[in-house]
């Protein structure tokens, strides 16, 4: 009953009106006032932070913040593949036939995640990580690979949530969300960010202005509240650490494995 209930709601609050309305909100100046409240709240280290709480102006751009340099160390090794983000591992694997299995109890298949995109056959037997942004992380999402942009794909959908809960409960929330996917060709293959947006996330942003040829750490997008990124990297491209596993957090420019030689 209790399970019934909350997805009830869930669904009732996943309409895009209600992302707007809190996004407004987050924008304006009088949300300037929830910064500390918010950054002491979710435990957030503020000492990273580019500048000081009281240089923001809203929640919203405390929030996008970015970081001082060089408090993340990107892994410049040519065939690393680092993460793109500050998250929580929650799922992570092989591509088994076009499908990704057991996220939080859930499969998806490549071919609704990505829209039925021609170049999902070149992920059907791939690997996949995805990655959850809470609200204590960093929300700019950085490029994983050198490479060069070939595509870029936003597809509209809902706003559910994609913590634990709403992975567990909602049917397939990361294919049914809006997202904003990137395909990078790099030496010997492509990689494909796919940024799922949430509940509460009145949008999800590239950073302005895009370049098409990238480089590993570049900023390429910024979440505006919490999400999720899912990397998905093509057949026969890419080794991944032995040691990563779900529950495991990650940093971003961390290394996640080794793109293979053609």
């Amino acid at each position: 009953m209790a399970k019934w209930l909350l997805r009830s709601m869930t669904e009732l609050s996943s309409r895009k009106w209600i992302s707007r309305i809190t996004g407004r909100f987050a924008q304006s100046h009088a949300s300037r006032r929830f910064i500390p409240r918010f950054a002491k709240t979710y435990g957030i280290s503020i000492e990273e932070a580019e500048k000081r709480l009281d240089e923001y102006s809203t929640l919203n751009e405390f929030f996008t913040r970015r970081l001082k340099p060089g408090v993340r160390t990107i892994d410049t090794a040519a065939a690393a593949l680092v993460s793109p983000v500050d998250a929580l591992i929650t799922g992570i694997g092989p591509i088994e036939a076009g499908t990704i299995i057991n996220v939080k109890g859930q499969n998806y298949t490549i071919e609704e995640l990505l829209n039925r995109s021609p170049r999902m056959e070149n992920y059907k037997n791939g690997y996949y990580m995805v990655l959850y942004l809470s609200p204590t992380d960093y929300h700019r999402i950085h490029t994983p690979v050198d490479g060069t942009i070939v595509e870029r794909e936003h597809v509209p959908g809902k706003v559910y949530p994609v913590n634990d809960f709403g992975l567990r409960h909602m049917p397939r929330v990361l294919s049914r969300n809006e997202r904003l996917i990137t395909y990078i060709r790099h030496q010997t293959g492509e990689t494909a960010v796919v940024k799922v947006g949430a509940m509460n996330v009145s949008s999800i942003k590239y950073v302005e202005p895009q370049h098409d040829k990238v480089s590993k750490g570049q900023e390429l997008a910024y979440f505006e509240f919490g999400s999720t990124v899912v990397l998905l990297t093509e057949d026969d491209t890419f080794v991944p650490r032995n040691d990563l596993m779900t529950g495991k957090k990650v940093r971003m420019g961390e290394k996640l494995g080794t793109i293979m030689d053609s």
